[in-house]
């Protein structure tokens, strides 16, 4: 490595940054290059990223904006760096986060190596059973509010490699440029999309939020996904007073909660049976309310229970149809179209279905709704005889139960679909 240096990179991170941001493919931001594109001259182009960082002169380029449909409406945006400027700021998180990862709280789940979303349900789940109240916080345009001087403060009382924290500074007023062309410059806030948000959001809301919780509050259960977070207390008196000091501290700390989705929640079941006005909340896709269960010796009880929720249905009925089989696909055969669905049913099941079973399923029976229909549309002799595409579809299940991943769990077409 060159003396002349100012900053000692090793050009191994960069590579290995490299190789994560390969694996995880994406689009390309605004210089419009493309992985492939990248690497027609990928060492040259990784030379480059390692050059300018070392020696302290890489400003990153904008990020693209671009918005998504959020899954309770409106648009979440999104902003996608370059594929260099993805490499540098991998390269960044890689020495970044074995100096923050073990000091983060218990509870926090949200994009942590050997922590899921399905993790923070389960716990919720064991402490709606536990505690009568829950407070469901929604902080309002988390990763746009961020204040930058907080951001900065707690990167560097984290480490003293200047060339961390020069470039966390630069990433964070990094402009953003619109669809139309037009940039915007950025004074607050970290846009999502990016490999560096991610940590950056865990490390604000854990001096924000985990570790101030545990000094001021040690009592009191929660789990926190990155901004999504859940607040367990033993009464009504109990969540509203520690609502309050929530809502003062994270204002404080530059965030504010949003006024109508932040509210507290009976845990209503068979042994907690007042009457209030709430008495249902959403989590990582999963609504949490009263629903019927089974004891250990067959007696149907009321529980505080988590399924997926009216959103995340809806959500996954909204892919079936944009799959358009019936429209489209006319020419593909049985095997092509168990390629096309198999994937998303699996993570499907394997999310959704991991709590009351049951709903899941009954939301991707949607499937084979559908492929019915695309079976009248090929096959003449089904036109006009829905019963029959179903039965004909029952007997391949029965046949070749492996075929679609819905069969092998035993969601097989039934002549009422």
């Amino acid at each position: 490595m060159s003396e002349a240096k100012p900053f000692e990179i090793p050009k191994r991170l960069v590579w290995d940054a490299y190789r994560q941001v390969r694996a995880n493919r994406g689009a390309g931001g605004v210089d419009g290059v493309s992985m492939a594109a990248f690497e027609e001259d990928l060492g040259g182009n990784l030379y480059k990223v390692w050059n300018r960082m070392s020696s302290g002169s890489y400003h990153p380029p904008p990020v693209r904006l671009v918005e998504i449909p959020k899954s309770g409406g409106g648009l979440r945006p999104l902003g996608i760096p370059t594929i260099a400027d993805r490499v540098a700021q991998t390269a960044v998180k890689m020495v970044l986060e074995p100096m923050v990862e073990p000091m983060f709280h218990r509870d926090s789940y949200g994009y942590r190596p050997g922590r899921s979303a399905l993790d923070a349900v389960g716990v919720a789940r064991k402490r709606c059973w536990t505690f009568d109240w829950v407070i469901d916080l929604d902080i309002k345009a988390f990763f746009d509010s961020i204040p930058h001087d907080l951001i900065e403060r707690a990167v560097a009382h984290h480490t003293d490699l200047a060339w961390i924290r020069l470039y966390v500074g630069r990433w964070l007023r990094a402009a953003v440029e619109r669809p139309d062309g037009t940039r915007e410059e950025r004074t607050k806030g970290t846009p999502q999309g990016s490999p560096i948000s991610p940590i950056l959001a865990n490390l604000f809301l854990h001096y924000a939020f985990d570790s101030w919780m545990e000094r001021n509050h040690p009592n009191v259960r929660f789990e926190r996904y990155a901004d999504d977070a859940v607040v367990h207390c033993r009464s009504e008196g109990e969540a509203q007073a520690v609502l309050e000091a929530i809502r003062k501290r994270l204002a404080d700390c530059g965030l504010e909660l949003h006024p109508t989705k932040t509210k507290i929640v009976y845990c209503k079941d068979d042994d907690r049976r007042q009457e209030h006005e709430r008495v249902k909340f959403d989590f990582l896709g999963f609504t949490f309310q009263p629903r019927r269960a089974r004891n250990r010796w067959g007696h149907y009880f009321v529980s505080f229970l988590p399924a997926i929720s009216v959103q995340a249905a809806k959500a996954v009925r909204r892919t079936i149809r944009e799959w358009r089989m019936a429209s489209t696909r006319n020419n593909q055969t049985l095997e092509d179209l168990a390629r096309l669905i198999n994937p998303a049913v699996r993570g499907w099941m394997n999310y959704y279905g991991r709590y009351y079973r049951s709903k899941c399923v009954q939301v991707l029976r949607q499937v084979n709704v559908a492929l019915a229909r695309w079976a009248r549309r090929k096959y003449k002799r089904f036109r006009r005889r829905e019963r029959a595409s179903t039965h004909w579809l029952g007997r391949i299940a029965r046949r070749d139960p492996n075929l679609f991943v819905l069969w092998q769990l035993g969601i097989r077409p039934e002549a009422g679909e």
